[in-house]
């Protein structure tokens, strides 16, 4: 049998889904027991901040290998004025880690460094098949790309 939940979270925001039922003791398990992961539609949206908690833009949307099944870049969303000239930043996952107390992703750039980065406009799309484009982007981040060595 399929029921058809809702979820509700204090002032913030209401998910629905569907969940197989359970039943006993692990039911209440499924939905209240903290974890770590994370749907990537949560992911798309959160905020990105320095260490010191200024703002930086939002995650735009998620890459991820369709092999390995491994996220390998976030879209940053960075300048602009409510999403209108924004450029978008492809930035290799490992540069960013969760920071619990700004419940954003953190990373440690500033705006010159991110002015001059690889990126590209809302209105186009990264060429995700150049792998030339890819090395480049690691290379610009110091950090060694997700398919192996440069």
């Amino acid at each position: 049998m399929v029921v058809l939940f809702v979820v509700v979270e204090p002032m913030t925001q209401c998910s629905v889904g569907f969940h197989s039922r359970v039943e006993g003791a692990m039911a209440s398990d499924v939905i209240t027991k903290p974890h770590q992961l994370v749907a990537s539609d949560r992911v798309e949206g959160t905020a990105v901040r320095r260490p010191n908690g200024d703002m930086i833009g939002h995650i735009e949307r998620l890459m991820i290998d369709k092999v390995t099944g491994r996220v390998s870049y976030a879209i940053l969303s960075f300048g602009g004025f409510l999403g209108i000239g924004a450029n978008l930043i492809p930035l290799p996952w490992g540069r960013l880690r969760y920071n619990t107390k700004f419940e954003a992703y953190e990373l440690d750039v500033d705006d010159e460094e991110l002015k001059r980065a690889p990126s590209f406009r809302a209105d186009t799309d990264f060429d995700w098949g150049d792998r030339a484009k890819e090395a480049e982007l690691h290379r610009y981040y110091g950090t060694p790309p997700y398919w192996g060595g440069f």
